[in-house]
């Protein structure tokens, strides 16, 4: 299962959101409905559709496209699987902490269980500390600490084997599960909970794969990781064959005289190492529905310049410290707080192995009888787990349910209203003979500089643009409507960033401006960069119109001369096709809503030799018009909205949109503050939208 899954990865991206996005990829799942055909023209998209010999991949496709309850049903498995990774977060720092601390009992003369409590919650409150620095300033320690860690245990393991009892080798043989059954039956059953300990840090490791390889993770869990827990469970299965009465805390009482204090500094390193693993996982899946729209807005901090992984969120760390060292004061115990990691663990496991099947059965195409066994053999085992677990919700197991609740409410609550917004912006879009009626002053005076007006629209002109007109006593003469798309794919190329369309005449100075990233792009541009970046593509897109229009008029003139000379040659015919695949602006006249990408390949794709921008005195008005309007300067135009529920809403809708989703839009990060851009350049306007 380890490998398949790992194979299971987002072009080198893991975790439950990275699975949800590549099937988004796939199939148009996502509620959100702003996806474009242009999307999937993106280099690193890398969208291969299920061939029409598949029947079966077709027919899941269309499944999951046409039924809205599949769509939802699907998002609230990725969500409640994200929610227990989170709820991790708050486990595992607890219980790694709590394990390596409870060695100082029985080596300290009157070391207590508030003693235990009290260090582990020092060394909980200086893990989370520390986080705003970053993992890439003591990252370098962590791959010879874990090693010497693996080391010790492998070493501690075969020590025990060979000094007390080698005859538990014998448990290898998987007959002895059996006998297991078979002579303790319900104590055997509820033994199966505390198995489930022994590979606890899987799921944090998928959520962290973009840090590493795939090959690197299986090399280490094959001849490292896995032989070294090995010996180290059977060295302790050793021990306690003659100290029966050290179960309690077998792994410190196992360890051979004299070496108590360096193993204890090195348990103590290695769980600290294992906490900050989780809470970096918790800060990417974080990242990740923040990114595809199923989390409220937060601030990021990009800790590393070199690795864009590296992030810190200071709203959830802080959570996450409160919650671990509320879960330390109040359980003050390692068993009761395992109880509750199970769950958790199990909890994202079943998750993980139905996305897995689904890309299985949808991207694979997989043979039907491989992909089923796949979710009935490791789903069997994990369902008889979790049966396992849950007789432990009154003992501590309730925990991580109620975390991931409360985390399955926000993110569901968010991508709800943010759905219901989304489609209201829709529906009051203004019409495009609306704007033609209003002339190019628009109705009012352009005084020179550029406009960015932000909206989520991709298409259409948005409805905040007539309350800017009504509001204002002058407009821009260069408007640029820019949306921040996410796109379900790990990063965007720079080149391939900026969609770009006109919108009216050429006198009305009008565009629209997609702006695509990936879920782990890194926005750290500054809003001067961000301008530079959107003038210089904005012209780019000036001058690929300009060729394109003059290769379609040359292509008009020579057509009916060249139309016996392609029926003889049909490799003419195909070259011209995929010419006119590669000019986006003349379908897009055909089209209303085509799109044109600015990248240079593109560019350069059209001969040179069509037209020269000193050939086209309007090309270089326009150019000259936009160079003035970006030397007055820019203003982010930015619409304040407020969402309510339509009257005539259910109570539940009501409650959900005016108060739950308008707590989240009102505590969370605003336009202005995520990008970062002074308040004397912004100018806002209220709008409410009724869903």
């Amino acid at each position: 299962m380890f490998f398949v899954v790992l194979k299971a990865n987002d072009n080198g991206e893991g975790g439950t959101f990275a699975l949800y996005s590549l099937i988004c990829r796939y199939a148009k799942v996502n509620l959100l409905p702003n996806r474009q055909l242009a999307d999937e023209h993106i280099s690193s998209f890398k969208l291969k559709l299920p061939t029409p010999e598949l029947e079966r991949a077709l027919n899941i496709k269309e499944t999951l496209e046409r039924k809205s309850f599949v769509k939802t049903l699907l998002l609230l498995l990725v969500l409640m699987g994200t929610s227990m990774i989170i709820g991790d977060g708050i486990l595992t720092p607890a219980i790694s902490v709590m394990s390596a601390v409870s060695g100082l009992r029985g080596q300290i003369p009157g070391f207590g269980t508030n003693a235990l409590v009290i260090v582990s919650i020092v060394i909980l409150v200086g893990l989370f500390s520390i986080q705003r620095f970053g993992t890439s300033k003591v990252g370098f320690t962590f791959a010879p600490a874990l090693a010497l860690w693996f080391f010790s245990l492998g070493t501690i393991g075969i020590y025990n084997l060979i000094k007390h009892d080698i005859t538990v080798l014998r448990a290898l043989n998987p007959a002895y599960i059996y006998f297991f059954f078979k002579k303790n039956t319900g104590k055997a059953w509820s033994a199966l909970g505390g198995c489930v300990l022994c590979i606890t840090g899987a799921e944090a490791m998928f959520a962290d794969l973009g840090h590493f390889s795939v090959p690197s993770i299986q090399i280490a869990f094959t001849f490292v990781v896995f032989p070294c827990l090995l010996l180290a469970y059977m060295g302790q299965a050793a021990y306690l064959m003659r100290y029966p009465d050290s179960a309690e805390r077998i792994f410190y009482d196992s360890i051979p005289d004299g070496f108590f204090w360096p193993v204890f500094v090195i348990a103590t390193i290695a769980a600290v190492i294992a906490s900050q693993a989780m809470i970096s996982a918790s800060f990417s899946c974080i990242k990740q529905a923040m990114a595809l729209g199923c989390f409220p807005r937060l601030k990021i901090v990009h800790t590393s310049r070199k690795l864009m992984g590296q992030i810190y969120i200071p709203v959830i760390n802080w959570f996450l410290m409160i919650m671990c060292v509320a879960v330390v004061a109040a359980f003050r115990s390692t068993t009761d707080i395992a109880n509750a990691y199970g769950i958790a663990e199990v909890g994202v496991m079943i998750v993980s192995t139905t996305l897995v099947t689904l890309v299985m059965l949808l991207i694979w195409q997989t043979n039907l009888f491989l992909a089923l066994c796949f979710p009935l053999v490791f789903g069997t085992l994990e369902i008889f787990y979790l049966s396992a677990v849950l007789t432990k919700i009154k003992e501590g197991g309730w925990l991580p349910l109620a975390f991931a609740s409360i985390f399955l409410c926000v993110m569901y609550t968010w991508n709800y209203g943010s759905v219901l917004k989304y489609q209201s912006e829709v529906s009051e879009k203004i019409s495009t003979d609306f704007l033609l009626e209003l002339g190019s002053t628009l109705g009012t005076v352009r005084v020179p500089g550029i406009g960015l007006l932000y909206n989520e629209l991709v298409q259409g002109i948005p409805s905040v643009f007539g309350q800017f007109l009504l509001d204002l006593p002058a407009i821009h003469t260069t408007i640029v409507f820019v949306c921040i798309k996410y796109v379900p794919i790990p990063v965007v190329p720079q080149e391939e960033r900026f969609l770009f369309r006109r919108l009216g005449p050429k006198d009305y100075h009008i565009f629209r401006c997609v702006a695509r990233y990936g879920y782990k792009d890194v926005r750290k541009e500054d809003h001067r960069a961000f301008e530079q970046l959107l003038v210089e593509s904005l012209e780019k897109f000036l001058r690929r119109e300009a060729q394109d229009l003059s290769l379609e008029s040359n292509l008009e003139e020579t057509e009916f001369d060249s139309i016996s000379e392609r029926s003889r040659d049909p490799g003419v015919l195909r070259g011209d096709r995929a010419g006119e695949l590669r000019i986006p602006l003349m379908s897009e006249q055909r089209f209303e809503e085509a799109e044109i990408s600015t990248s240079y390949e593109a560019v350069s794709a059209l001969p040179s030799s069509v037209m020269s921008s000193d050939e086209d005195p309007s090309l270089e008005y326009e150019l000259s018009a936009l160079r003035e309007a970006m030397d007055s300067g820019f203003t982010y135009l930015l619409g304040h909205g407020d969402v309510r529920a339509k009257k005539n809403s259910w109570f539940l809708k009501k409650l959900v949109i005016n108060y739950f989703y308008a707590f989240l839009r009102k505590n969370c990060r605003g336009g202005a503050a995520t990008m970062k851009v002074p308040h004397t350049n912004i100018m806002q306007v209220g709008m409410t939208y009724m869903v």
